[in-house]
């Protein structure tokens, strides 16, 4: 069975050792030698159990929303909390519209009792995100081109809370999509096909799941008992647990089509050089698996490339087998040090999303917008979120990406969830394999294996893919001594962040940013605070493919690649849509983590560092409202 279009389907989205960090045991893999060509981006029957009010997604303009700014005044200990705001792009409650916590959960008739003071502190407030209503599910605000889709699940009046399933003898493994056999591809295609055949208004056919994510994402919902709050999962700490949660659904509803329990989804191993193309047994037009919307420049054996701005490298399959791996590194060691600079920043009740972690912002992002079809309007399906559910490979990308936050844990340091009850008793809606609405909370699933699975073990080569610099500490040296010498003159090398932001990204910019700390930290200073750079006041037109990377101490960015240290990261943004009440632009922000990286270009001991924004794709689209150098605990 071949998967519809959009139209159809809408009608019924070098190498430096570390020492450090332990590399798994398992065999490497040499990368081949052909190469890749260069190309551009030119535009960029029904079921009496459930009751369905239509409610199509339209696409048009709405009018301007009001939002409130909730703030946290307490912790555990009574004290103020770092970041505690609702809206933490904000870091004082100076704003006119703020309102504490404590008073907005105090007038929600009871929603928010007893069970949710925190620590038994009698003003200690919890204040997670909680929802969604599904009854009050509206229209899912969907990009231009799109034709009218209904992303609301079926309705129901019996919700239950989840409960952790009974240890299994032998935990479900999911493997390798590149690694299986004829016979497990046999049984996921026919698990998919049972899927797809079931009633489009059966909670668990294909068609249902597939708008799972256009709901949650596309501005379909509102937080509970925040009524014009938008719930969205991406860009912040829910990022992770959400889609394991609803992967955790997906897996157990194919399993119960095939009457085997132990079925285990794949995963598309796309940080392996063997798993750097499309999966073969999602090649096959014949298959349940196929997805005709997918980019044809990228079919097999195109590599993936998970530094994807639009244009294909021109380079050897060697060559972007290394850049991916050094980009792997940057995203999973050096840039997520800490849990909010690779889960992202807090989300709480009445607030935004305040910005995602480095594995979102990065790799998530560029594989999606690489597999979506370049020929569709919106990138469909994979390279818009309202579609992207629709491919079933989607579904193997997020198992690598829900690999890889367990992998993360394993990395030693700082590298452990956050235990803010707030993230912990965050709450989403799913049905399950029996078509029961489930409502199960993080806390739930920060371990895989209490959800009964694990992954096949793979060797993360990325590991020993530690990026180095560009330029020779000696000449690093030598080029600050006449940047000091420049400065005792007078002599204006580059603008601070003042002078040139608030600004659109439509050029290259660089600015210089004073450090917080000139003098060389040891490490346990290191171990403590993390030295961040802070890209703050980002607006982003949502509907686009936005795509820029930040460079530090590197004045010719266009000889740097993630395989350089000069390299700080990314921000990629898969087009999506908000709430549909006139908010095109979302606003966010990044942090990268930056203590490894100036250790790697011996700046440690610099009072300011040149920070150079490149934008890659969408130019003009996204707003920079600042840049600064802080250090967090």
């Amino acid at each position: 069975m071949v998967a519809l279009d959009v139209h159809e389907y809408t009608s019924n989205k070098q190498i430096k050792k570390m020492s450090s960090i332990p590399l798994p045991t398992t065999n490497t893999i040499s990368p081949s030698s052909s190469s890749s060509t260069t190309t551009i981006f030119s535009t960029l029957h029904s079921s009496p159990l459930f009751t369905k009010t239509s409610k199509i997604s339209t696409i048009r303009k709405h009018n301007g929303r009001r939002n409130f700014k909730v703030s946290c005044k307490t912790t555990e200990d009574g004290h103020e909390q770092h970041n505690s705001p609702i809206d933490i792009s904000k870091k004082t409650d100076s704003s006119s519209n703020m309102i504490d916590r404590r008073n907005v959960l105090l007038g929600l008739g009871g929603l928010y009792g007893a069970s949710t003071l925190v620590g038994g502190h009698p003003f200690a407030f919890a204040a997670p995100v909680n929802g969604p209503d599904v009854t009050k599910c509206g229209p899912a605000n969907l990009p231009p081109g799109a034709s009218p889709v209904d992303c609301c699940p079926p309705t129901t009046g019996n919700i239950i809370d989840f409960q952790l399933p009974p240890p299994p003898t032998t935990p479900r493994i999911r493997p390798a999509a590149h690694s299986v056999d004829s016979a497990y591809i046999a049984k996921f295609n026919r698990a998919i096909q049972l899927m797809k055949q079931l009633p489009d208004d059966d909670p668990r056919s294909f068609r249902q799941q597939a708008n799972v994510h256009c709901a949650y994402c596309d501005g379909a919902y509102d937080q509970l008992s925040f009524p014009n709050t938008e719930l969205q999962v991406h860009s912040s700490w829910i990022f992770l647990p959400f889609h394991r949660c609803y992967l955790y659904f997906f897996e157990r509803i194919l399993g119960s089509l095939i009457n085997d329990p132990t079925f285990a989804m794949p995963f598309w191993n796309w940080d392996h050089p063997d798993g750097m193309r499309i999966p073969a047994m999602y090649t096959n037009p014949s298959s349940p698996l196929y997805d005709r919307l997918r980019d044809r420049r990228h079919q097999p054996p195109v590599m993936v490339d998970l530094d994807f701005n639009g244009t294909d490298p021109n380079i050897s399959n060697a060559a972007q087998t290394s850049q991916n791996l050094t980009n792997m590194y940057r995203q999973m060691v050096s840039l997520g040090r800490t849990p909010d600079t690779f889960l992202g920043d807090p989300y709480r009740a009445g607030g935004q999303p305040g910005g995602g972690g480095s594995l979102e912002t990065m790799a998530h992002g560029a594989v999606h917008v690489w597999t979506g079809d370049r020929t569709q309007a919106n990138f469909e399906n994979m390279g818009d979120f309202y579609s992207a559910g629709r491919d079933p490979i989607f579904y193997a990308h997020h198992s690598n990406i829900d690999r890889l936050w367990t992998v993360w844990k394993t990395l030693g340091g700082r590298r452990q969830d956050f235990t803010d009850p707030d993230f912990l008793n965050t709450s989403f809606l799913f049905y399950d394999e029996n078509a029961q609405m489930v409502r199960i909370r993080v806390r739930d699933v920060l371990d895989s294996r209490g959800l009964g699975y694990v992954y096949q073990n793979v060797t993360n080569r990325w590991v020993k893919s530690r990026p180095t610099p560009r330029v020779s500490r000696a000449l690093s040296s030598i080029r600050r001594l006449v940047e000091a010498r420049a400065a005792d003159n007078d002599v204006v090398t580059f603008p601070r962040p003042k002078e040139i932001f608030p600004t659109k990204l439509d050029h290259v910019i660089k600015v210089m940013v004073k450090r917080p700390n000139k003098k060389k930290r040891n490490k346990k200073e290191k171990n403590e605070k993390e030295e961040i750079l802070i890209v703050e006041g980002l607006e982003v037109d949502s509907d686009v493919f936005v795509k820029f990377d930040v460079l530090i101490n590197d004045e010719d960015e266009t000889l740097i690649s993630p395989e350089n240290a000069e390299f700080a990261g990314s921000f990629v943004n898969v087009p999506h849509h908000s709430h549909g009440k006139g908010e095109k632009k979302r606003k966010t922000k990044l942090k990268l983590a930056i203590t490894e990286l100036l250790e790697d270009l011996d700046a440690e001991n610099d009072e300011n560092v040149l920070v150079t924004f490149v934008p890659k794709n969408g130019s003009g689209a996204v707003k920079i409202g600042g840049v600064k150098i802080v250090l967090e605990d």
